[in-house]
């Protein structure tokens, strides 16, 4: 079938009725549940933009024919490379980069999983075959995913296998001739609840060796299956207002915990099974980590872009664009959009043929990137609650300028440089769900974590850097100053 539209995929919700829990309750359908429905009509939303502007968003399946997403086109030019990102970039553009999960990211590596499936063939050559159909059954029926990678956190000090409760983790229980059952908990899979499949694959920190096997699998699911449970954490949607909640109001994407209870894997939904070290090297030697890093590049520029022109709005809603240290703040963001697209410009003008057959960005450009924003997103965050200073405090709601008695006192109290008491607000309370409010505050938290802890992330960047040129520049200017060694 092609490229599906938002209508299609409400309806497949509908029909999955997935076992969805959030506020200790089991959710009948989450299309029409108050906290879900505004993400899924957003979520729609990106299908539909595909049918709206389908020479930037589809292209010809190389299996059917069919018009099918460009997010899941497999590269062989810098062109084709561009391209794709450029589909990329519709959907972000309308996200403002705020659904850190929209279905570009994990088509990424869905498309690199099924372009390089002969590496998944040292598990076992059906995996191999397992993974090239999979891509092409997610491209083919426009498959919206969800994914874990990580354990639950219950004693980060000792590895899986050395937990009082061994079992807690997701791990495999047995094999019969139908699959595999597995059982235990993941963590931490975004969009849960309003995806039709998920997609488990192991972080690729787990270096324990033989002993992490049991843990590491590799396998898709649809999410309706039985023993499939999705518990999603509070929701940041208080209330259905978007003046309130501008943001929180439609992009609020949730977060789950994924338990599985004896779940049956069926044979041909299986990539990697009990191999750690198949698992470890997944995502580099497929490139996929490179194709994902390179959505979410463009993801950090529309996020970006949307953050700096909230801050420009606001400095001119209340005149502060004119001092000094204003214009500075300003500028710091301004230099890390123009950083990050100068990374993602030297990425798609240096890339290259992979084994594979992708056009593979250069990754030198993208991990410097995605090392670098979870450092400064945190930044631009501050800066925006520094410039709304109490502002961001004494935010009315829409009801209170709805008001007969207090509304005209608040219209006039509220108003701006050039605009009035309800503009102004509808300003600030932009910039404070983009920062401040829940969903703003699980923005930062979630940026700085993105790939993982950066503490982490950088001393393996740290690590891999080709540091002995530059030591040795050096050694070769201290060589030329022809000093005489001290005779001690």
């Amino acid at each position: 079938m092609p490229a599906k539209t938002g209508q299609q995929y409400i309806q497949r919700l509908k029909q999955a009725n997935n076992n969805v829990y959030i506020h200790g309750e089991r959710v009948e359908d989450v299309t029409e549940h108050p906290v879900f429905k505004n993400v899924v009509q957003s979520m729609a939303k990106l299908y539909d933009l595909q049918y709206e502007k389908p020479d930037k968003m589809l292209y010809t399946s190389p299996t059917t024919g069919d018009k099918v997403s460009k997010t899941f086109m497999v590269p062989t030019t810098v062109d084709e490379l561009v391209e794709r990102r450029e589909a990329i970039m519709e959907w972000q553009s309308f996200t403002k980069g705020l659904m850190g999960r929209s279905p570009d990211y994990l088509n990424a590596d869905v498309m690199a999983m099924g372009q390089a499936s002969e590496f998944y063939a040292e598990g076992d050559p059906m995996f191999a075959e397992n993974a090239k159909n999979y891509a092409a059954f997610s491209r083919e029926n426009d498959i919206s995913l969800t994914h874990t990678l990580i354990h639950p956190q219950v004693n980060r000090a000792k590895i899986q296998a050395e937990q009082k409760d061994a079992n807690v983790a997701l791990h495999v229980v047995e094999k019969n001739d139908d699959g595999v059952i597995v059982d235990g908990v993941r963590l931490l899979a975004t969009q849960g609840a309003i995806t039709d499949e998920i997609l488990v694959f192991p972080s690729t920190v787990k270096k324990s060796g033989e002993l992490d096997d049991p843990y590491s699998l590799a396998f898709a699911l649809p999410n309706n299956t039985p023993g499939l449970k999705y518990l999603s954490r509070e929701s940041f949607v208080y209330r259905d207002n978007p003046y309130d909640h501008p943001l929180s109001h439609q992009f609020e994407e949730g977060d789950t915990i994924v338990a599985f209870d004896h779940v049956l894997v069926p044979w041909d939904r299986i990539f990697v099974l009990e191999n750690s070290s198949i698992c470890n090297r997944a995502f580099g030697e497929t490139n996929a980590v490179v194709h994902m890093t390179h959505q979410v590049v463009a993801k950090n520029i529309a996020k970006t872009e949307f953050l700096l022109g909230v801050v420009l709005t606001l400095m001119d809603s209340i005149g502060i664009d004119g001092f000094q240290h204003v214009k500075d703040k300003g500028t710091e963001i301004m230099l890390t959009l123009e950083t990050m697209k100068s990374h993602l410009f030297r990425a798609e003008n240096n890339a290259k043929l992979d084994k594979w057959g992708m056009m593979t960005p250069d990754f030198a450009a993208l991990d410097a990137a995605r090392n670098w924003f979870p450092r400064v997103y945190p930044r631009m965050a501050e800066i925006i609650r520094i410039l709304g200073a109490s502002g961001m405090m004494g935010i009315p709601t829409e009801a209170d300028f709805a008001h007969e008695e207090i509304g005209p006192i608040l219209h006039r109290a509220m108003q701006g440089k050039n605009v009035e008491g309800y503009e102004r607000v509808q300003i600030f309370r932009l910039a404070w769900d983009l920062t401040m409010s829940a969903f703003g505050s699980r923005q930062t938290h979630y940026e700085y974590y993105f790939f993982g802890d950066p503490i982490k992330m950088g001393m393996a960047y740290f690590d891999k850097y080709d540091k002995e040129t530059y030591k040795a520049r050096v050694r070769e200017f201290l060589n030329s100053q022809n000093m005489n060694k001290l005779q001690i």
